[in-house]
Parts: structure tokens; sequence; C-alpha cells
């Protein structure tokens, strides 16, 4: 007599709570030698277009993330300060870590809108901390507006932006 055994399936939908994994990923490597810059080299990766800028995240945690950007000759502009879209660049990436360590693994994101102000030339490299007043509960598809702060070297804020992001919840993986 032969034994059957069913097929191995993945399942077809997400965990409904929990951590993403690049929040995993974080949290894993966030205190080892270079953990740090190798998870942030890792996102350079997934987007490289964020390697312009070489973002290293600094602090990350549900509703807020820091992140750091020096100033190099990759950046700069045509007066020699940090290029203001280059500054976007590091606030969409410190955006964009914070949505991965605040919207459920359930749940998906895309940028919507983004508002800009430029306050100041950079003319060192720049810290950007993007924080929530709140952590929403994601019950409801919705519009997340997430403020980002880019700061020079001393302290001086240089830009401030406003990136709105869509959260809906994932459709159902189709069966396989």
């Amino acid at each position: 007599m032969t034994h059957m055994t069913a097929p191995t399936t993945r399942p077809t939908t997400r965990p409904t709570t929990g951590p993403t994994s690049t929040f995993g990923r974080w949290r894993r490597l966030r205190t080892v030698p270079l953990g740090r810059r190798i998870f942030s080299a890792a996102v350079w990766l997934r987007a490289p277009y964020f390697a312009t800028v070489l973002p290293t995240v600094t602090e990350l945690r549900a509703g807020y993330c820091a992140a750091r950007a020096p100033k190099w000759w990759g950046v700069h502009n045509h007066i020699g300060t940090f290029h203001a879209i280059a500054a976007c660049n590091l606030a969409e990436f410190a955006m964009g870590m914070l949505a991965e360590a605040t919207v459920p693994a359930s749940h998906r994101w895309l940028p919507k809108a983004m508002t800009v102000e430029y306050l100041a030339k950079a003319t060192t490299g720049l810290r950007a901390v993007a924080e929530l007043d709140t952590v929403p509960s994601f019950d409801e598809p919705a519009e997340l507006p997430v403020p980002v702060h880019i700061h020079d070297a001393d302290g001086q804020l240089v830009m401030r932006a406003v990136i709105t992001i869509w959260v809906t919840p994932r459709p159902a993986s189709p069966p396989r």
C-alpha cells in the first residue's frame, strides 16, 4: 500500500498582524557590528535610486524613522550644496522605512503625494526624521500624511516635507 501525502501549499494570504519582513530584518541587524549599514545597503538594492544619497537608518520603530545621508559629490548641485531633490530622496527613504515599521504586513502602502518646503541651503550631511504623532489602527483604507524634517549637521532645519501614503489591506494571493 502506498501512502500519498497532500501537496504542500503556500498560504493564500499574508499574516493579518505583525511587522513587515523589512522591519524584522532591521530588528535583527540593528545591534550587530555594521548592521545598520548592511540593512540600509539592502534597502538600496531593493530600491536602487536611494543609493544615490547613501542613506543609513539610525533609528527605526513604529511611527518613527531617523536616517542620515553624507554630503558627497554625488549629491552636490551646481553651487556645491546638498541638492534639493537629493534631500527629497532622503525624505522619501525615511518615510518609506517608517511605513515599513508601522504598516502591518497584512497591508500595503504607496506614496500618493509630496509637499516640500526648502528652508535653507544645506552645506553638510543631512539627518531626516519621519515621525507620526499617533499610529493609526489601519482598520480602513486611508491616506496617511507622514511629516519629515531634515536638519543639517548644525541642527538647522533645511527642509520640511509631508509625504502622503495610501494604505490598504493586501489582496489575497491567488491559489497556486
